[in-house]
């Protein structure tokens, strides 16, 4: 016989609670809440461990819905001690990542949004706009995800005829460069004409771009040109002054109005409704506007402030220190505030202020970020109005009581029997859930080269994922 015993949960049980707490050092540091089945629900960072984990057991009244709900579910709580709070931001970070917790912010993953990427992991980097946004090599960098996708792609056609840069994937030739040599648009990388050394210089010119560094770019081309110039070369004179005119005319419109137009600086603003919230990163340079990055992210997951840091704490860990503003104008108070900016000025090597305005320009400027979301948020709602009408479909055509909130997907791929392996995948509300994806390999043993059985091998993985459930043990991967 088999026997279950039940953990009681620690606001359940107060001198376990008790006990707990006093464990848990005032040093900065991460948390992780867990449930009975083990399962975290929660992680969360602090400058003083005890009272913030202890805060979540008095102050009940002030907890948000969702959290007061996860509170109610937490039977263990883990702690991991940091030197330094800007360490516990990182960390907490990477742990979110790492394990996806259900009552954390997840930012969702918005395929509507491109990114740029430069493959610094290759010999010869290339340039290119994506939807995805592939880590797994850490020396490829992305920017964005941007909001204008137009704009992007004028821009990076632009970029391509003011630097000459790899044009192709691969070679179109063996012996000869292509067409694009010949017209000035790639330097003869297939050929390796020019050294991987010098064209990464190029690539590094271009980075600087979508880095928002435009005047300090124009700056150095500025000094090169009159260098050449006092040593006679005046072709290269001429086409690097090609290069800053063409760097000129980007986002040459683009003039946000502001007192001082020498710091940089980004404004961050959110709309929401009761399901999604839309958010907007304005990223300003010398008082032009350079980039406009958008992300998505469920509105119950936290409060208006704590979405705005978690899309922060994310965007600024992947950013390298002269990305960074000097300044960060939000549209509401972050949690916690002083960890983030602590964190960033580390980062930067110089003091970064954040700033809630209240009235007059800075205040506009969020009310022009505000307005940005809301439409995204608006182009959001009429696509889940449009995906809500196939699920109810899908309910009519299968007879089923309700809207399907989960729905799982399993298929079977092999070789001819041989290297036989199960994939799932997980819709939430209609909605890929990519943080729920597996994959399982088929251990079956009759299930070998030769010899398929996708129906066994279905029957194996069906049981593989549903096996807690028979033992009547729940499981954080459903949600709550």
């Amino acid at each position: 016989m088999t026997i279950y015993l039940s953990i009681l949960t620690l606001i359940n049980d107060p001198n376990r609670l008790s006990s707990r707490l006093k464990e848990i050092p005032p040093q900065p540091g991460v948390y992780l809440m867990r449930d009975k089945n083990d399962l975290i629900l929660y992680i969360g960072k602090s400058k003083k461990l005890r009272s913030r984990v202890g805060s979540y057991f008095r102050d009940s009244q002030h907890l948000s819905p969702r959290i007061a709900m996860m509170v109610q579910q937490v039977t263990d709580i883990e702690f991991i001690v940091t030197d330094t709070e800007a360490e516990a931001l990182a960390l907490e970070a990477n742990l979110v990542k790492q394990h996806q917790p259900y009552f954390n912010v997840l930012l969702k993953d918005d395929k509507k949004y491109p990114y740029i990427c430069i493959t610094y992991s290759e010999e010869y980097p290339r340039i290119f706009i994506t939807r995805k946004r592939q880590l797994t090599n850490a020396k490829d960098k992305y920017y964005g995800p941007y909001v204008d996708v137009g704009l992007l792609r004028n821009t990076l056609n632009l970029v391509k005829q003011i630097f000459p840069q790899r044009q192709r994937p691969q070679p179109l030739f063996k012996d000869r460069p292509c067409l694009n040599y010949d017209i000035g648009r790639c330097p003869g990388v297939c050929q390796k004409l020019i050294t991987s050394e010098d064209y990464r210089k190029t690539i590094q010119k271009i980075a600087m771009i979508f880095q928002g560094r435009n005047g300090e770019l124009v700056d150095i081309l500025t000094a090169n040109m009159e260098k050449a110039a006092e040593a006679m070369n005046f072709e290269l004179a001429a086409k690097i002054r090609d290069q800053i005119n063409g760097l000129k005319t980007l986002n040459a419109d683009q003039k946000v109005s502001l007192p001082d137009d020498t710091v940089s600086r980004d404004a961050i603003a959110l709309a929401a409704d009761n399901k999604h919230a839309s958010i907007q990163l304005f990223q300003i340079r010398a008082g032009r506007l350079v980039g406009r990055l958008g992300f998505f992210a469920d509105a119950e997951s936290g409060t208006p402030g704590a979405i705005l840091q978690r899309v922060l704490e994310e965007h600024y860990q992947n950013a390298e220190p002269v990305e960074i503003p000097t300044e960060i104008i939000v549209q509401y108070e972050l949690p916690d505030d002083e960890i983030l900016s602590d964190y960033l000025s580390s980062k930067k090597g110089r003091k970064i202020t954040i700033i809630t305005p209240q009235r007059q320009t800075k205040a506009e400027l969020i009310e022009m970020v505000e307005k940005n979301a809301r439409y995204e948020l608006e182009r959001n709602q009429k696509f889940s109005i449009r995906n809500s009408q196939s699920l109810q479909d899908l309910a009519k055509i299968l007879n089923l009581p309700n809207l399907p909130h989960r729905i799982e997907g399993y298929d079977i791929s092999h070789i001819q029997g041989s290297n036989a392996v199960a994939s799932q995948v997980v819709f939430i509300d209609g909605i890929p859930a990519k943080q729920y994806y597996r994959h399982y390999k088929i251990k079956n043993p009759k299930i070998t080269t030769g010899y398929s059985d996708d129906f066994a091998s279905l029957a194996e993985v069906i049981q593989r994922r549903f096996r807690k459930y028979e033992q009547g043990v729940g499981s954080g991967e459903w949600g709550v």
